[in-house]
């Protein structure tokens, strides 16, 4: 049975209409009052397991679902083994380097060598620091990274940013966009290869799907 991984957030909503679009409806992962993990479709003919999204490659990559929708932010930070399939267009961010708006600071070139950024993306803000070759001290923050400026710890935050609307209620600015992200569909790459449970046809319908929606 083919087996989905779905990401709990803001990707979800947008991740089951996709599905139900080729036939596969795990809308009851809506309904306020579930607390299901894993949950067949209406036609029994997939489930679908529902996980945090920096979780959804790890059970791609491991063979527990064979296909899952994730953000290119997660990807980009945790670098899994799978294939990546199709832009789903929906989702749209950026991951940006931002500053307090009262610091002299318009370019993380103005940034001084050996100051602080905090991030939970350690690896992409590592990467492009090192791009940049300014060499800087990654502080890893797992909550409200813009408390880093507002309360000194760090220069500057490495984050993913939608409306911008957190950053100016919190008094920073943007100063450069490290990449655009969107939801992406992935698959494990061994069941993607052997076409196991008629993957292909899944697939092949999704990509459909996401062009009639362009």
């Amino acid at each position: 049975m083919l087996t989905v991984a779905l990401p709990k957030g803001e990707l979800l909503k947008n991740s089951i209409r996709l599905l139900q679009s080729v036939g596969l409806d795990f809308s009851a992962f809506l309904d306020s009052g579930t607390r299901q993990l894993q949950i067949l479709d209406t036609k029994g003919l997939a489930k679908a397991l529902l996980v945090r999204a920096q979780d959804v490659p790890v059970y791609v990559e491991y063979g527990q679902a064979q296909l899952g929708v994730v953000g290119y932010d997660v990807l980009r930070e945790k670098q899994p083994q799978v294939a990546h399939l199709v832009d789903l267009q929906f989702g749209h961010c950026r991951m940006s380097v931002a500053v307090k708006a009262s610091s002299s600071y318009r370019s993380p070139l103005d940034l001084l060598p050996h100051g602080r950024v905090a991030s939970k993306y350690m690896n992409c803000a590592r990467e492009y620091f090192h791009s940049l070759d300014l060499p800087v001290e990654i502080v890893p923050l797992y909550g409200s990274v813009e408390l880093g400026p507002i309360t000194g710890m760090s220069e500057a935050i490495v984050d993913l940013v939608s409306t911008g609307r957190t950053l100016r209620e919190n008094g920073l600015i943007e100063i450069a966009t490290l990449y655009e992200s969107t939801a992406r569909l992935i698959a494990h790459p061994l069941s993607y290869r052997l076409n196991t449970g008629n993957l292909s046809d899944v697939i092949a319908k999704l990509r459909e799907a996401v062009l009639v929606e362009i």
